[in-house]
């Protein structure tokens, strides 16, 4: 039986709900940064949720495939098996660390010896990874059970549960804030938030069927091999904006470089994240060769689009979004303006490295995947020697993006490369457009 040709309606159908869902969480984070700013202490409030997040997104890293692991991976009741037992033992690792974190000396080390949190912001830190320790088995069942539904193609009930999330995590804020305050207030309020998220989760993939008849069952040992190397490429991606940070504040004008950089970032999660779920789609949609090509279409499109998005903000909407919005000063704006700018390629590269992850993931080569982010992070390690030995009199901030755009860039060449030689038919003529 031949497969429906792919059309750009079915992808848009897919893919813009998974787009809504990245807007969703941006929101929900939006709403608690708001709600400690409005306690006793903010300063000390924003700063503790804020390492503490950093800290554990490094630390669960590894979990954050799971969406794309149940999608090439659950082929019937014995590989679901498998694969929550793979959710499970994660979890379990991840849950471990963030109490090594939360209640021994090692995390004294890592906020106070090697982050250099001042000791008033360090014991809320350590708090709210306590709080948090639960955590990872929530998001580890939600990545599943939203496997299993953008499996089913059902991909806006991603984004009704993660809405019902923030209608939640509000709820959770003013029943919480007669009994916590500060850092403590918005740990509790995104653990309650995500575990009614989960929960929601659950009922609409109960609803979903996936049908892959006569499809080979996975074994957890095949699982693991198979997850590992994106579990690994996973951890790494998150090194490296600590990695650009680290660089960049050593310079001369490391805290404004520092703070560019974070407003920089901002956009460009809000922008260019949404492409991280082009993955999801090439695993999902993809059947034949001719579907391919009509995908790439979809991403040139969108990214284009949301490139152009980021030079409005650079310039002509500098104004009203850096200033209004965003509440920069006129010498902020002016300093981000070109470098944000610049960041027009990003999301265009991002969405291209995230189509081939997700022919890679779908083919089972993910251990190229984890050698293209270590090689990512051995060039920026590269960089960062190069600069203690001749620095650049250049502003943070330029640096920062360079390192971002272009580290993005080499990976994106390095994928390419291996996809020409390991899948040559999706690289062929293109059919003509449907």
């Amino acid at each position: 039986m031949i497969d429906k040709p792919l059309r750009l309606r079915d992808i848009s159908l897919f893919f813009f709900p998974l787009m809504l869902n990245v807007q969703f969480m941006s929101v929900s984070h939006s709403f608690i940064n708001a709600a400690l700013a409005r306690q006793q202490d903010p300063v000390t409030a924003l700063a503790a949720f804020s390492v503490a997040m950093v800290l554990h997104m490094f630390v669960a890293a590894p979990s954050y495939q799971n969406q794309s692991i149940t999608i090439a991976m659950v082929r019937g009741p014995q590989s679901l098996r498998a694969t929550w037992i793979f959710v499970l033992l994660v979890a379990i690792h991840v849950a471990v660390l963030l109490a090594l974190l939360a209640w021994t000396p090692v995390g004294d080390w890592i906020l106070r010896g090697f982050l250099g949190v001042e000791e008033k912001v360090a014991v809320e830190v350590k708090v709210v990874l306590g709080i948090l320790v639960p955590l990872p088995f929530l998001t580890g069942a939600r990545g599943l059970l939203q496997g299993l539904v953008i499996q089913a193609r059902r991909t806006s009930l991603v984004s009704i549960a993660t809405g019902i999330r923030i209608g939640a995590l509000l709820v959770c804020l003013a029943l919480g804030a007669p009994w916590l305050s500060g850092a403590r207030l918005a740990a509790a309020a995104l653990l309650g938030c995500i575990a009614v998220e989960t929960l929601f989760a659950a009922w609409f993939a109960r609803r979903c069927r996936i049908h892959h008849e006569g499809a080979a069952e996975h074994s957890l040992g095949e699982i693991i091999r198979f997850s590992l190397p994106l579990a690994l490429s996973s951890s790494l991606q998150y090194t490296i904006p600590l990695l650009i940070n680290a660089m960049i504040s050593r310079l001369p004008d490391g805290a404004l470089a520092l703070a560019a950089f974070g407003v920089i970032r901002g956009f460009l999660f809000l922008l260019a994240g949404p492409l991280r779920n082009l993955q999801q789609a090439y695993q999902t949609l993809v059947r034949q060769v001719a579907d391919y090509p009509v995908l790439v279409r979809f991403h040139r499109r969108v990214s284009g689009t949301l490139a152009a998005l980021l030079i409005l903000t650079a310039y002509p909407l500098n104004g009203p979004i850096l200033g209004t919005v965003m509440g920069l000063d006129a010498e902020m704006r002016a300093y981000i303006a070109l470098p944000l700018a610049c960041c027009a390629l990003y999301p265009v590269f991002h969405g291209a490295a995230n189509l081939l992850r997700g022919v890679f993931t779908q083919s089972h080569q993910t251990g190229l995947l984890g050698r293209g982010t270590f090689y990512k992070v051995g060039y920026l390690l590269l960089c960062w020697a190069a600069l203690r030995l001749v620095p650049l009199p250049v502003p943070g901030v330029a640096l920062a993006i360079f390192l971002i755009v272009s580290a993005e860039f080499l990976e994106l060449l390095y994928l390419r490369r291996n996809g020409r030689v390991r899948a040559p038919a999706l690289f062929a003529e293109a059919p003509p457009a449907r």
